[in-house]
């Protein structure tokens, strides 16, 4: 029988011994309707979701990670189906940034996702059709009432706390707003409280280049056998330069070319332009179009102050945790002024927050990578060590090259 490393090369010994090890995804049935922001109504859905961890006896350990926009319910360990490794699994593990042996970890996918959770590519119950573009759009608040029911069902009625990047973050924002009695603790990493016209006009160039796409089929693409690969690819590259730095590109490609001289046409010549074609084609076989669109929107929509006369203060008055607020000097696409927005509305009222900001090269995809600072400062805030944190500091870090789960290098 061939073992799960010898399938996969890239499962090295050390990621077992270092790992939550083999996990299954187990799939979550919601009977009660769900009201959505839009005015729709959800009759059911279902949610993927993953846990590592032994939850403890009054239920008072666990941790809800949330995912960015390509994310999904697998965070740590190997797929026992795949082999793949989780996208985060850097971080979550024994005696990881997000230990183990200490908490109870939940990952998902979220509403709306195209791996496993009811989304675009689910059967519809009144129609008994793929929904395609009928899937109604939701939004960072939306999601985050699915979670709370989630956790109903899991019979944990307060977080220790909700962590997340990127998108992820937005969520984990969204419940200290919508549920302050139900987290102790928020971890909002390389995000933002809303989103700039600079990245709402990304958004907007992705949407359209799926669109646009003549498979894209009004959305409908499934129900006749195809789907917006050239959209889905070029949607891919847009976001992928986006998180990177010009720092990180010149390093890795420089201007190198594949075949080493010009070719005097428009083929694949130069070594940057062979890796956005791959990221994006690998990307389009596995994400689902609808999904990407809906996503984005969910983005563009968020923006906790709306309902407060856009005084940011004023919407996590409420919030009764602790927050540890992480950016990364590289991320341009969410820059560290965007962090600070946060921590100043958050020191404004007064709350409890640290904000620190991480010296790293690899722009807004950062917070994938176990950078030494940034695993200690997560680490030490959720084991209780809050003041080894300090408030709007400056690190200096040597950073580890690691690896990167091979599907993942994350949009927001």
């Amino acid at each position: 029988m061939t073992s799960l490393t010898q399938a996969n090369p890239a499962i090295a010994p050390a990621d077992l011994a270092h790992s939550v090890g083999y996990v299954r995804a187990q799939k979550i049935a919601f009977e009660t309707p769900l009201l959505l922001e839009c005015g729709r109504t959800l009759p059911r859905f279902d949610l993927m979701i993953e846990t590592y961890g032994t939850l403890n006896a009054d239920a008072s350990n666990a941790i809800l990670v949330c995912h960015a926009l390509s994310g999904h319910q697998h965070a740590a360990g190997i797929d026992a189906e795949t082999g793949k490794i989780g996208w985060w699994d850097s971080c979550i593990g024994p005696n990881k940034a997000i230990d183990t042996e200490h908490f109870f970890v939940v990952a998902f996918n979220n509403l709306g996702g195209c791996n496993g959770s009811t989304g675009p590519t689910s059967i519809n119950p009144e129609t008994g059709r793929i929904y395609g573009p009928d899937f109604p759009l939701v939004t960072v608040r939306d999601w985050v009432r699915a979670q709370q029911l989630l956790s109903d069902y899991l019979h944990i009625k307060t977080w220790h706390a909700v962590i997340g990047g990127s998108l992820g973050g937005m969520q984990a924002l969204q419940w200290a707003v919508d549920a302050p009695d139900r987290l102790r603790h928020c971890v909002v990493i390389a995000s933002t409280p809303k989103l700039s016209a600079q990245n709402i006009a990304f958004n907007e160039v992705a949407r359209q280049s799926i669109l646009s796409d003549p498979d894209f089929k009004q959305g409908y693409y499934l129900e006749v056998g195809t789907y917006p690969k050239r959209g889905l690819i070029l949607a891919r590259m847009v976001g992928h330069l986006t998180y990177l730095t010009e720092d990180a590109m010149r390093q890795k490609f420089g201007r190198d070319l594949k075949l080493g001289k010009f070719m005097y046409g428009y083929d694949v010549e130069f070594q940057v332009e062979s890796y956005l074609r791959y990221q994006g084609e690998r990307f389009s076989q596995n994400f689902d179009a609808n999904t990407y669109l809906l996503m984005t929107k969910a983005l563009d929509y968020f923006d906790p102050a709306r309902d407060y006369n856009e005084n940011l203060s004023a919407a996590l008055r409420k919030a009764a945790c602790r927050f540890l607020i992480v950016s990364f000097s590289t991320d341009w696409r969410f820059p560290p002024s965007r962090s600070q927005e946060i921590a100043d509305a958050l020191m404004n009222n007064k709350q409890a927050v640290s904000y620190v900001n991480i010296n790293a090269p690899h722009g807004h995809d950062s917070f994938l990578f176990p950078i030494e600072r940034y695993v200690q400062t997560l680490r030490a805030f959720l084991l209780g060590a809050e003041k080894s944190t300090a408030l709007f500091t400056t690190t200096q870090n040597s950073i580890k090259t690691s690896r990167l789960p091979a599907e993942i290098s994350d949009a927001p």
